[in-house]
């Protein structure tokens, strides 16, 4: 029988959403046989230096700053870093679709109706800035304009909670709402709905706020609950430990970074709106988002304002640069997204009939001209890294 392979987790393992990646590495070395694993028992974070000499098989590290990309590269054992915060730390990662996620915050806030924009994140911090350039460019591309804070990072610094406090409330009051923020992190999200109460700024209906990792305990204790991107931590561990796995077994290191698809948006109170001005155009809106699940087209929202159907066409142009059937086909697309890529393998014919298509074949047609792939293909990039 094959030795057991002994790994360190150098990272802190009991936070919620990393709590989620550490099953993955789990379920993915029970597959195998069975990995040992070893973790910093006195703090939650560890001196990556601390592992020189340790006599084990591989580690899977957060490497956030360049003396701790050093200490890993002289460790002499195969090292799988995850961390998005340096541009190329010299160490084979894997690690989510940074882009991926700022273009899922952006989506979910346009389809809540938003032309006004806002993104908060940190100063060299490289998954910061994929996640604010993709934010910025897809909202961009669909006629929004946004504003953008980045504050310096608190890596490997001692500042205090309240440095960047100031700033933050000085930002907040030159947008005009209503606007749609995304926070690089859920932890950095209180701090934007804390500023926003200082305003007199009411969440979600000036300001709606969304972050990234849907750590449930920091999302749950905001006020108003806060809506978050997932970021698919299960196959994320799952595809950390596969290629440290290859790489113990001798094996080169991928050419570039392995990403891994986010989950999707969880929503909750923070972006719980529809911030639209024109409020014929927020009456069909809030209809449509209520009732995807059934099948109907533009003739279901004519009776619902005083307008024809040739004036809403027109009014919805104006405020969401769509017709009503591009913004009904994006929303049943949108909810779709979400189903394929939750943890219940829902039959397509089944999420089909959740998003309002009718029947699978026009599922089909309209998923695949809006995504480029079909519901099928979407789905299986969901579950493996690419």
């Amino acid at each position: 029988m094959a030795k057991a392979r002994k790994v360190a987790l150098a990272f802190p393992v009991s936070e919620p959403h990393l709590a989620r990646m550490v099953r993955g590495i789990v379920d993915y070395a029970d597959e195998r046989g069975g990995w040992t694993f070893s973790f910093c028992p006195e703090t939650s974070t560890a001196s990556l230096a601390g592992l020189k000499g340790w006599p084990g098989h591989g580690v899977i590290a957060v490497v956030n700053t360049k003396a701790e990309a050093r200490a890993m590269r002289e460790i002499g054992l195969p090292v799988v870093n995850f961390s998005g915060s340096l541009r190329n730390a010299g160490l084979p990662r894997v690690m989510v679709d940074q882009e991926a996620i700022g273009r899922l915050a952006a989506e979910h806030l346009l389809d809540c109706g938003f032309r006004r924009f806002a993104y908060h994140g940190l100063q060299r911090v490289w998954s910061s800035e994929l996640r604010r350039r993709a934010f910025v460019e897809h909202v961009s591309r669909r006629g929004g304009e946004c504003s953008v804070l980045e504050v310096p990072s608190s890596i490997g610094r001692h500042r205090s909670w309240h440095d960047w406090q100031e700033p933050l409330q000085q930002w907040l009051g030159t947008l005009k709402p209503p606007v749609g923020l995304m926070a690089f992190q859920d932890r950095r999200a209180p701090m934007v709905l804390d500023a926003c109460g200082r305003l007199g700024l009411r969440v979600p209906d000036d300001v709606a706020v969304i972050g990234t990792d849907n750590d449930e305990i920091a999302c749950e204790i905001c006020h108003p609950p806060l809506s978050s991107i997932s970021r698919g931590d299960w196959k994320l561990g799952h595809e950390v430990a596969s290629l440290l796995d290859r790489l113990m077994a001798g094996k080169r290191p991928p050419s570039g970074d392995i990403l891994v698809p986010p989950d999707g948006v969880v929503r909750r109170r923070s972006t719980d709106v529809v911030a639209i001005e024109d409020p014929h155009v927020a009456v069909a809106v809030r209809f449509i988002q209520e009732h995807l699940d059934e099948p109907f087209g533009i003739e279901r929202l004519a009776p619902l304002v005083p307008l024809s159907r040739r004036w809403l066409t027109h009014r919805f142009k104006q405020c969401l640069g769509l017709t009503p059937h591009e913004y009904i086909c994006r929303a049943r697309v949108g909810r779709a997204k979400q189903l394929l890529a939750g943890p219940k393998k829902l039959p397509l014919k089944e999420i089909s009939n959740a998003c309002g298509f009718g029947e699978p074949r026009r599922f089909r047609v309209v998923f695949q001209r809006l995504t480029g792939t079909t519901p099928a293909e979407y789905r299986r990039s969901r579950s493996t890294g690419s």
